[in-house]
């Protein structure tokens, strides 16, 4: 008799040509995931090969249940590490039938704004740290921590090793190369500040496949507290008092910030996110209010302010870009639900596109 776990772990691709493919699309919230299976004749290496494919929006609150019908659009292909072989992960983009893309679609007007000439010649690049937050699964409560108490105060759980130090290590490691395998351009993780904690980052990414990338990360992230039964949890302050939120700082630069003399186009373009700051944090994630206080690594939520090297600044400046004069910057205010989409192409509209009156 075979185990489960055989048959989980059969490689189609010794007894057929046929593939998996997982399409996975943003739901009615914004913030959640979703994704449905089908089979596939072949293997598949470029999104314009698959099929548009439809979901019942009525039950991800995102079509009406009198006419519930939405399309999946194919956008980006990653390698499937849970089923492996030739099958894959599919992120998809959302639209009615009649081709117009659903409220909820972020990624339509993110690629509106990337395909601009101007954007397009800057050569946008992010790395996005999305910070997020592992609970115990049926008291939501942060992983090692005491049912209905507390651990010790903040200080020692920060890039920590140890049993009493840091809790989930085996999900981070298990995601970071799940995603390796993916494709995903996963370029770290660390252990944070509050104790239950943890951050990975992607990039560099290019535009629109920033957000690709973290989406996917995501959904992977997902399935492995799935498999292991804990929460992930991206709330911006999963536990209120004197203790860190979680968010998702953005790393940007573009082509003439890269280039001799960038610091004066970084510095203009901070400039300009200043002077739009209200837009930004009403698009940067939903709760935020609660996490910029301005008391934990963050500036208040009314509150622009720059610096270089300041971590209590709404964008940070590393000391690398201000001593070679050129480089990237740090916007710290997006929350770690943020729509990555969202995000990017918002920053890149601001810099690139907007011009004050």
């Amino acid at each position: 008799m075979a185990l489960l776990t055989d048959l989980i772990n059969l490689n189609l691709s010794d007894y057929t040509e046929k593939i998996i493919a997982e399409y996975i699309w943003v739901g009615g919230s914004g913030t959640d995931l979703r994704s449905k299976a089908r089979t596939l004749p072949g293997p598949v290496t470029d999104p314009s090969q698959l099929p548009k494919w439809n979901y019942d929006g009525s039950s991800t609150g995102q079509a009406p249940g009198k006419d519930s019908e939405v399309i999946l659009c194919p956008q980006a292909i990653f390698k499937d590490p849970f089923r492996k072989g030739n099958n894959i992960l599919v992120m998809c983009d959302c639209y009615t039938p009649q081709g117009e893309p659903i409220p909820t679609n972020k990624r339509y007007n993110a690629a509106k704004t990337f395909s601009n000439s101007i954007v397009e010649a800057e050569e946008t690049w992010f790395g996005i740290e999305q910070e997020y937050t592992l609970l115990q699964k049926d008291v939501n409560w942060p992983l090692g921590w005491p049912i209905g108490g507390f651990p010790g105060p903040q200080g020692p759980y920060y890039c920590a090793a140890g049993a009493d130090k840091a809790f989930g290590r085996d999900v981070v490691d298990a995601h970071y190369k799940a995603c390796l395998y993916a494709g995903v351009k996963i370029s770290g993780v660390n252990g944070e500040v509050m104790p239950g904690q943890w951050e990975f980052q992607v990039g560099p990414c290019a535009a629109i496949s920033a957000g690709d990338h973290l989406w996917i990360a995501r959904y992977i992230l997902e399935r492995i507290t799935e498999i292991t039964g804990v929460v992930l949890s991206l709330d911006p302050k999963p536990i209120p008092g004197d203790w860190n939120g979680a968010g998702a700082h953005t790393n940007y630069s573009t082509k003439s910030m890269r280039s001799d003399g960038g610091y004066e186009v970084i510095k203009e373009a901070i400039h300009k996110l200043g002077l739009r700051h209200k837009d930004h944090i009403s698009a940067y994630g939903q709760g935020n209010e609660r996490r910029l206080t301005g008391r934990h690594e963050t500036a208040d939520i009314d509150t622009f302010v720059w610096g270089v090297a300041n971590r209590g600044a709404s964008i940070r400046v590393g000391r690398d870009t201000e001593k070679s004069g050129k480089g990237y910057f740090e916007d710290r205010r997006p929350a770690s639900n943020m729509d990555p989409y969202v995000v990017t192409s918002m920053i890149a509209e601001t810099t690139l596109l907007w011009q004050p009156n």
